[in-house]
């Protein structure tokens, strides 16, 4: 296998869905912005994979058409929210497997206000049967968020195994809120106490309405190419994939009456499982973390799903500070979905910014300081979730 380097990456500023921003302009800026951050063309890439979920077909090359018209194939990818990761993974693939030297990977997402609902009602929803096996354990409610309830649902069973207090999860927000203050892109960035955010008006579960990621707007694009093209250019790489992987459902989604893993953590444990033995590298060694912190309580099944602290000890974990900076991993420095913002196809894209950012050393007041090694957790129910780890050279 081809080494996979990451040469380029683009952000836009994310918004919320009022600033009534197309997503060709927000697509054409991330990508351009990455092509400027690899010093390169657009003739220079050989393929690209574009992801978004609110969209219509060829959306990807709506976008792309306004840079360069060079007939190279260009791959529409939705799998939910873990659209953009599912974009970078076949990117990486590309390259890595020698189909092509330079690929784009390039996300984004023009959404509309309030909580996700579907699309077309006249035909059956994809996550029919998850809402159906979070009501054999927990009740429905008829006026929450659907996507609040599935993740509330993981919540409550944390709560109901390990005597999770509610506090803990609302102890994320604050935490994001306080990351994000440094993220000139992030939309919240207006610091928040736990009082308020226990105040805000109750969703489900432990979830209260600042326990949840806002609707978003935005793009985000990567560059990856092998060290052939890098040195044919010369790129000098700063960042490589040492390690990625994507998993489905495994059948315990539909038999275990379990809402975590309903909500995914099964998904995400085996996926983080497969990346550490790929990369010769354990979750105690990982210096960043960009997971997806869609509700609170997916942040905290989460911590648990990728190793970075036994089962049962996230509220531990986050009492003790060892999530933020001074503790044993930052995580989400960018302020994550929770702050920085959630524009589906965009999310995972934007995740590996930030990694290659901060693994750099270019993240200014958020840096972390010496990270060498990040880690990204991108997850969409319905399902896919994927892993990805980042080194420094």
């Amino acid at each position: 296998m081809e080494n996979v380097n990451v040469i380029g990456v683009g952000m836009t500023k994310f918004t919320t869905p009022k600033a009534g921003i197309p997503y060709t302009i927000m697509g054409v800026e991330a990508a351009r912005d990455a092509l400027k951050d690899a010093g390169i063309d657009f003739r220079d890439v050989k393929q690209a994979y574009t992801g978004w979920v609110y969209a219509d077909s060829c959306a990807g090359e709506k976008v792309l058409y306004e840079i360069g018209m060079t007939g190279i194939p260009i791959f529409n990818v939705n799998n939910n929210c873990s659209t953009g990761s599912n974009a970078l993974y076949l990117a990486r693939q590309a390259v890595a497997y020698g189909v092509a030297d330079c690929v784009m990977a390039l996300g984004f997402e023009q959404m509309a206000p309030g909580a996700l609902g579907m699309t077309f009602t006249d035909r059956p929803a994809p996550l029919e049967n998850f809402f159906v096996k979070l009501n054999e354990v927990y009740p429905l409610s008829a006026t929450a968020p659907p996507a609040a309830q599935l993740f509330g649902g993981a919540g409550m069973e944390h709560m109901d195994k390990y005597g999770t207090k509610p506090e803990t999860f609302g102890k994320i927000s604050v935490k994001a809120r306080k990351h994000a203050e440094h993220n000139e892109r992030a939309v919240f960035r207006n610091l928040l106490t736990l009082e308020e955010v226990m105040a805000s008006p109750h969703q489900y579960g432990p979830l209260t309405r600042f326990q949840c990621c806002p609707p978003t707007c935005g793009a985000a694009a990567a560059i990856v190419c092998n060290d052939a093209y890098a040195t044919r250019h010369g790129i000098t790489p700063s960042v490589y994939i040492a390690g990625q992987s994507m998993t489905t459902d495994f059948q315990g989604t539909y038999t275990a009456k379990s809402p975590m893993i309903i909500a995914g953590y099964e998904m995400t444990a085996m996926a983080s499982k497969e990346v550490y033995e790929q990369a010769g590298i354990g979750p105690d060694e990982v210096d960043v973390v960009e997971l997806h912190d869609c509700f609170t309580a997916n942040e905290l099944i989460t911590y648990e799903g990728l190793g970075l602290t036994p089962e049962g000890t996230a509220e531990q974990f986050i009492n003790d500070g060892q999530n933020t900076y001074g503790g044993k991993v930052v995580t989400n420095p960018s302020g994550g979905l929770l702050s920085k913002g959630h524009p589906l196809g965009a999310t995972g894209l934007a995740q590996c910014a930030e990694l290659v950012w901060q693994l750099r050393g270019t993240a200014g007041v958020r840096q972390v300081p010496n990270a060498k090694i990040g880690l990204q957790h991108n997850i969409g129910l319905g399902g896919a979730a994927v892993v990805t780890m980042y080194r420094s050279y």
